[in-house]
């Protein structure tokens, strides 16, 4: 016999759904409470994708101010995963297509690595190369490898057919595995 399905729901989906009805009934308190559970992640794809701080917190910022907005459109704490996911990805082609003659991605500098990475000059090798990938390509590969979703989640995400989706995976992680096996002779 199957369990109910509130049983198998996640501690955090609840918190997420009862934050999002309360937020959806005007609890300013509510809606501060679901910008601090997902600010880290609209940030961390964000910046993956500008490789900026400034540019990354200013597009997160501009993802909150759509969600408060939008809220009375988002049926569930899984929309609302998949409507930041998707909204920042946006944000982040937009921002880049913008800018694009402004500077390169190899111009900015990258953050330090952390104490607890456990190879730095490989992490910063594969950021590196990521950096150069085409914008997209580079949101394919981030959602795919950094926040592991499913290659029909992703095409939902940016709205691409599942084709396009696999597509990109297939050439950026080609570029990748390329640029990589370069570095590594050096």
């Amino acid at each position: 016999m199957n369990a109910p399905a509130t049983l198998l729901t996640p501690p955090a989906v609840d918190r997420d759904q009862r934050l999002l009805e309360a937020a959806r009934a005007g609890d300013l308190d509510a809606f501060e409470g679901l910008v601090r559970r997902h600010q880290r992640k609209v940030y961390s794809l964000a910046w993956h994708g500008v490789r900026e701080p400034m540019l990354a917190e200013e597009i997160a910022q501009d993802v909150f101010v759509q969600l408060h907005a939008a809220l009375a459109r988002i049926e569930s704490a899984a929309h609302l995963g998949a409507w930041l996911r998707r909204t920042t990805s946006h944000r982040v082609i937009d921002t880049l297509r913008a800018r694009r003659p402004a500077r390169s991605l190899e111009e900015i500098a990258e953050p330090q690595a952390g104490a607890t990475d456990a190879d730095p000059l490989a992490d910063r090798l594969v950021h590196r190369a990521l950096a150069r990938l085409a914008p997209r390509a580079r949101l394919v590969v981030m959602l795919r490898y950094m926040d592991d979703l499913a290659p029909t989640e992703i095409a939902q995400t940016l709205d691409m057919s599942l084709n396009t989706v696999k597509s990109h995976l297939r050439r950026g992680l080609l570029v990748l595995r390329t640029r990589l096996q370069r570095e590594a002779r050096r």
